[in-house]
């Protein structure tokens, strides 16, 4: 049977899960309640800025269409799959407000159709045991059916990143699939193996585990980023050490791997942070020991301020400062919780003057950052009159322009991912590159 699939929730991976399933040939539905992004995207027009999004819309024709009506979506597919957002509350929790509201929905939408059976795959980032205490009684209440006697019910969470959604969804390293009865499962894995190009390790689970797993991921990359960077920082204080050497061997260890494995700016974006939160706040909530997921968070923070008692080094009292990227990684606008927004707030209120550019990021989202932050339109705009500028990101973009720049009078660029070759810039500018120790006859310019 060829599964008709609908996915609710149009957002930045929401979207792109759609499209994946409608890239593969799959009849999609998407869903989401605001009417303007739904219009957009009958438009052909993708409201949000990923890469392919556009070029798959434009692509895919009629096997996606989108719309605001759930009960449309539930007659016209058999599976259902939730990728709502679910902030963080204050105890670092997730939220499942919303993803509640679309079971509900979608459960009152399934009884007033009166199918024989539906599936609906949770694939939102939840706090685990959240899909059995209250979705699935969401979803029973307002169908008036039992888990398994005329719905099922899985949870499959995502393991993508903005900047990458689309080429993640179709290259997984592992897929996770929680299910309700192996029936139900193997539909799911059936559905992945649709729109896979790789060979992702397969693993079906309890609900509950899968809701573990997936925080527990995260929780685990964001401890090896942590500690890359304090190898990283450790290079910085010995004479000729270099933190690419080191991760590069000992990254060639299969028990550690090299990938996430980079000294260099603390973590961000929207999933590191909270998912790091979230996994010591389950720990406690179960009166489990969380102290080194506090570690790592306190490592984060360490991270950030120390970046910016880096730069205050290099630019003494009245200096203007030049921003390099301001979203969390490359590819993305997404600058929330990023080392270059961070940075540039920090060095504001220690009245520096500061320029920023983005390439991605909107305009309003980068004047929203500061009292006092210059917005440019270009990274040419941003480094004229600097004497100090910070490249936070290895777009080829802001490296060309940094390769080009003529100052004028002596400047310093922080290289904070070593992204920059010291020998192809300006003799005015001193490169200064995280993460490596400066040799005493090197101290004069940096080293490359």
């Amino acid at each position: 049977m060829t599964e008709r699939v609908s996915v609710v929730g149009l957002g930045k991976l929401g979207l792109g899960l759609a499209l994946s399933f409608a890239k593969a040939g799959l009849r999609t539905v998407g869903v989401d309640v605001r009417p303007e992004h739904v219009a957009e995207l009958q438009r052909g027009r993708s409201p949000i800025v990923e890469p392919g999004y556009q070029e798959t819309l434009s692509a895919v024709g009629a096997s996606f269409t989108a719309t605001t009506d759930m009960e449309d979506a539930i007659r016209e597919t058999d599976v259902t799959f939730i990728l709502t957002g679910t902030p963080s509350d204050a105890s670092g929790r997730f939220s499942s407000r919303d993803v509640e509201a679309a079971a509900r929905e979608a459960g009152r939408a399934l009884r007033q159709i009166g199918k024989a059976h539906h599936l609906f795959v949770i694939s939102s980032t939840l706090t685990p045991g959240t899909t059995e205490r209250r979705v699935i009684p969401a979803i029973e209440e307002t169908s008036g059916r039992r888990l398994n006697r005329g719905f099922a019910v899985c949870y499959d969470p995502d393991f993508v990143a903005l900047g990458s959604v689309m080429h993640d969804f179709a290259n997984p390293e592992v897929v996770v699939i929680g299910e309700s009865s192996p029936e139900a499962g193997q539909r799911v894995a059936a559905l992945h193996a649709r729109i896979v190009q790789s060979r992702p390790a397969m693993s079906r689970m309890s609900i509950v585990s899968a809701e573990v797993a997936k925080v527990s991921l995260n929780a685990f990359i964001t401890l090896k980023i942590a500690f890359a960077n304090t190898v990283g920082n450790l290079c910085e204080a010995i004479p000729g050490a270099d933190v690419d050497q080191i991760t590069r061997a000992i990254g060639a260890d299969r028990r550690i791997s090299p990938h996430y494995f980079k000294g260099g700016l603390p973590f961000g974006g929207t999933c590191f942070p909270r998912d790091t939160h979230a996994f010591r706040a389950v720990c406690e909530e179960h009166g489990e020991d969380s102290s080194l997921m506090g570690a790592v968070a306190a490592s984060n923070e360490w991270q950030h301020a120390r970046l910016a008692a880096t730069a205050l080094s290099l630019a003494g009292p009245g200096a203007r400062v030049a921003v390099l990227g301001l979203a969390f990684k490359g590819g993305t606008p997404v600058i929330e919780a990023s080392a270059g927004a961070r940075l540039a707030q920090a060095l504001v209120q220690a009245g520096r003057a500061v320029t920023v550019y983005d390439r991605l990021a909107p305009i309003e989202t980068q004047q929203a950052l500061a009292d006092g932050v210059h917005v440019a339109r270009t990274a040419e705009e941003a480094m004229a009159g600097a004497s100090v500028v910070v490249v936070t990101l290895t777009e080829p973009e802001y490296l060309k322009a940094v390769d080009a720049w003529r100052p004028g009078a002596p400047a310093t660029v922080l290289d904070c991912w070593r992204a920059l070759d010291g020998r192809t810039l300006d003799g005015l500018i001193t490169r200064v590159a995280m993460g490596r120790g400066v040799k005493p006859a090197d101290s004069g310019a940096m080293a490359a």
